[in-house]
């Protein structure tokens, strides 16, 4: 039996408490994401299936660690840099994975698709070592932050410039360019906010510069990741009733009469 005590305990947010805040927030926002993604699944076309769902497994994989996350914080009130790069580890690939669903029909290789996943996860294997293991040396943290930022740059680069830029451009699907275009926004703004967060830990610039603290961690990558990840699914969802759209616009335009030929 849960005691009254026990639920004020479990439920206790302080008002003051940003970082508290956000956790329950993201798991609510995720949740209702992936909900919402799974059930427009069914309604779009058949070729933007497989994009929805894989939105859908971003946000649920994320609202199960918030879950947790949430839970860890209150009861530590200390970063879950574990549960965070376990979440990140299976939901950031699959953010690489759209670019290369979108961009399939216009010729994309098997090979682009293991090229982001390769780039995403030496980004985040390098992160991890550098946050989870600086134990206060910035200089530890600076190295394997900036061989994680390689991997980022990859990303940026193949999204904006490269494989998938061109892919994107040669399917001549307005929808297809416009929505690349925006998922491109997201990597090189939205993942930025990302380090951002790792500059606030012990002995890096924004800690030693600004003062800032690294329990500032937690709020940007909160904040970073209710942005990215139901935005990449937005991005996808758009794409996919664009396409519907234009598509029921094309077959209920009336067709022109034909001409017939009056003899003489």
């Amino acid at each position: 039996m849960i005691t009254p005590t026990l639920l004020v305990n479990m439920l206790d947010i302080k008002v003051d408490d940003p970082i508290a805040f956000t956790f329950f927030t993201g798991y609510m926002a995720m949740l209702a994401a992936s909900i919402f993604f799974f059930a427009e699944r069914g309604v779009v076309e058949g070729k933007w299936k497989l994009s929805m769902l894989v939105s859908a497994l971003i946000t649920g994989i994320a609202a199960v660690h918030y879950y947790y996350m949430r839970d860890y914080y209150l009861a530590t009130h200390s970063t879950p840099t574990a549960l965070r790069y376990i979440d990140w580890t299976l939901t950031v690939p699959l953010m690489c994975v759209e670019f290369y669903l979108l961009t399939k029909a216009a010729g994309a290789k098997i090979g682009l698709l293991w090229k982001l996943i390769f780039a995403s996860v030496f980004m985040l294997v390098t992160g991890y070592i550098g946050e989870a293991f600086s134990y206060g040396n910035g200089m530890h943290s600076i190295i394997w932050g900036s061989l994680s930022t390689l991997g980022y740059i990859y990303i940026v680069y193949t999204a904006w410039f490269g494989e998938v830029a061109k892919l994107a451009q040669a399917s001549g699907d307005v929808a297809v360019i416009k929505g690349i275009r925006s998922l491109g926004w997201f990597v090189l703004v939205g993942w930025a906010i990302y380090p951002i967060g790792y500059m606030c830990m012990p002995g890096n610039f924004l800690n030693t510069i600004f003062g800032m603290q690294p329990s500032s961690v937690d709020l940007f990558y909160n904040i970073a990741d209710a942005i990215n990840k139901i935005g990449f699914g937005l991005v996808v969802y758009g794409i996919a009733v664009s396409g519907k759209s234009a598509a029921a616009v094309h077959e209920t335009m009336p067709t022109a009469p034909s001409r017939t030929t009056v003899p003489a």
